[in-house]
């Protein structure tokens, strides 16, 4: 459950500027917006493999 609250805890954080960036407007905030859904897809994809992995072991 750890990864989960990565997911939970990274979208969290990018609440801010997700209004910032929809909301008012702000370039910067965009610029955090596609890092982090960045960061996300990476660490959706490295659970996807954990679960396959773990999956395939058993």
């Amino acid at each position: 459950m750890s990864r989960f609250s990565e997911i939970r805890d990274l979208v969290m954080g990018l609440e801010g500027d997700f209004e910032k960036f929809y909301d008012k407007g702000n370039q910067a905030a965009g610029t955090r917006v596609r890092k982090g859904m960045q960061d996300l897809k990476n660490l959706a994809q490295d659970i996807r493999k954990e679960v396959q992995d773990k999956k395939n072991a058993g």
